[in-house]
């Protein structure tokens, strides 16, 4: 996982997101999802690109269930983009980098 890829759990999850200055797209995931690992390194090079522009973190379903559940993740991988820590975007299925980005952008820059 890249430097700039927070992890979060059900006990950090609130307070990372409630206190970020930055939208942050969270990559809800599990270790055994094909799709989820496809996009990982997209993700990652998008939090590389893009620091200081947005913040990137990953939550495992497997780990995390409570969260998932409060958001209503039915489907992995599932990116929701979150500004002054409310969700305003939600993105289903992995895609390519440029689809990303374009995705994202709507939203957050």
């Amino acid at each position: 996982m890249a430097e700039n890829v927070t992890t979060l759990t059900n006990e950090t999850f609130e307070e990372v997101i409630g206190a970020a200055e930055l939208p942050v797209v969270v990559d809800f995931w599990a270790e055994w999802c094909g799709p989820c690992k496809m996009i990982a390194p997209i993700l990652d090079e998008i939090a590389t690109e893009k620091a200081g522009v947005i913040s990137v973190a990953k939550l495992n379903v497997d780990e995390a269930a409570d969260v998932a559940m409060r958001y209503q993740v039915m489907s992995i991988p599932t990116l929701i983009i979150f500004k002054d820590g409310e969700p305003t975007k939600r993105i289903v299925g992995a895609k390519g980098k440029e689809q990303l980005l374009q995705e994202i952008g709507e939203v957050a820059f």
